[in-house]
């Protein structure tokens, strides 16, 4: 069983994660063949103070 992991800063309401667990299931069974039913994906609220990009600190 696939399983698609998503790292975010927090934010999404409750409504935008689900559109966004229903797209990526979505798009991922349509683009492997695989049933839709079979699809796991995680929202990962991660704070921004423990993000860094090109060497900086988000938070």
């Amino acid at each position: 069983m696939p399983l698609i992991q998503i790292s975010q800063t927090p934010g999404l309401t409750v409504e935008q994660k689900r559109a966004t667990i229903e797209a990526v299931t979505r798009a991922y069974a349509e683009a492997t063949g695989k049933d839709a039913k079979s699809v796991w994906v995680t929202i990962t609220e991660v704070p921004r103070e423990q993000w860094g990009v090109g060497g900086v600190p988000l938070g």
